[in-house]
């Protein structure tokens, strides 16, 4: 099964538990896992579409698609540079785990509680000092490759919209038009 997968699957599994314990829970203990449950139903989801945009969307397609509807450049190469951005701090983050297993330190609640102080010294430090260094290296090369560059932006690849990209957009424009009505009914 592939990430995708197991992706819904645990959103299912949200939903599910979410369910059970609006039905079987009562007084406090419900409103704190309803509120817990309901902040990740959203963070979630979001999550799931970052990483499908992630992993399918090249920035050059992405700033080639974002020219042709005029998106401003202040909201643009931000987006542009956190596609390269994540992907890389999650290398450093794995480079750095493994690094640390070596060492007998783990990234993780139960090393963070047993050893706090070298948990941070150890993982959490280095993995700043790599994120701010990735930063860096990714912004200025970005400026190299001329993303702040006026002139309109050419690419190999046709950017069009389709019809699953149509029906994608009615469907969110029903899902948002539902949830204004249903907003103010309640």
């Amino acid at each position: 099964m592939g990430l995708c997968g197991e992706s819904v699957i645990a959103y299912a599994l949200i939903c599910f538990f979410t369910a059970w314990i609006m039905q079987e829970m009562t007084g406090t203990l419900r409103t704190m896992f309803v509120a817990f449950l309901g902040l990740l139903h959203k963070v979630y989801a979001c999550g799931m579409l970052a990483g499908v945009v992630l992993t399918t969307t090249k920035v050059s397609e992405f700033l080639s698609a974002m020219n042709r509807l005029h998106a401003p450049k202040k909201l643009v190469i931000p987006l542009a540079v956190m596609l390269r951005y994540l992907p890389t701090v999650g290398e450093d983050w794995r480079y750095i785990k493994d690094a640390m297993r070596m060492r007998d330190i783990f990234p993780s609640v139960r090393g963070f509680l047993t050893a706090p102080g070298m948990t941070v010294e150890c993982i959490y430090v280095p993995f700043m000092m790599a994120a701010s260094k990735a930063a860096d290296e990714l912004s200025i090369a970005a400026v190299t490759r001329g993303i702040e560059n006026p002139k309109p932006r050419t690419c190999l690849v046709q950017i069009r919209l389709g019809i699953t990209d149509a029906a994608a957009v009615l469907l969110f424009l029903g899902y948002f038009a539902a949830g204004l009505y249903l907003g103010r009914s309640i």
